[in-house]
């Protein structure tokens, strides 16, 4: 698999945890990135990109990701395969859960580049900026209420990730 370029913002450490945890499951190749520390060219840089952000208030991007996101534009896309993840809290939050996930989807220049499309069945919420035609635009992930869980779901998603890369 050609290099990958996670790039992160967190701020209580959920969503970092997640994108090591990531990391770890793509294996060699994968370089993390704070977005805080990012540039545009850094992120053109890289074949493969996974962009994870986690979703604050009611559904409010991280706010690193909030100062960096208008940069995206700048990036040409092309030949690129952008993955997302989102990290919220469905019982909390359940109007609004990964929206952060789903406001970044909406942000990038050019859709045709997602994959890591995921199901949206066994989560518990009422409304998701993140949901597009009955299914997330990436992997959602709730550390406060089904922690449990996440594991395994990274482990189907980097799986999924690795032939939808190549």
């Amino acid at each position: 698999m050609e290099k990958v370029g996670i790039f992160y913002g967190s701020t209580g450490g959920s969503t970092k945890q997640a994108a090591e945890a990531i990391a770890k499951a793509l294996g060699k190749g994968s370089e993390l990135h704070d977005i805080e520390e990012a540039t545009p060219e850094m992120i053109a840089s890289y074949p493969n990109l996974v962009f994870g952000t986690s979703a604050w208030g009611i559904g409010d991007m991280q706010d690193d990701w909030e100062r960096f996101v208008d940069e995206l534009a700048e990036i040409d896309f092309a030949g690129k395969k952008v993955a997302l993840f989102g990290v919220g809290d469905q019982a909390e939050y359940p109007e609004s859960f990964v929206d952060g996930m789903g406001t970044l989807y909406c942000r990038l220049p050019d859709k045709n580049c997602v994959v890591g499309f995921w199901p949206t069945e066994g989560y518990k919420f009422y409304f998701s900026l993140a949901e597009k035609d009955g299914q997330f635009v990436g992997l959602p992930l709730d550390p406060h209420n089904e922690d449990a869980l996440s594991a395994d779901r990274i482990k189907q998603w980097t799986t999924q990730l690795k032939k939808e890369f190549n």
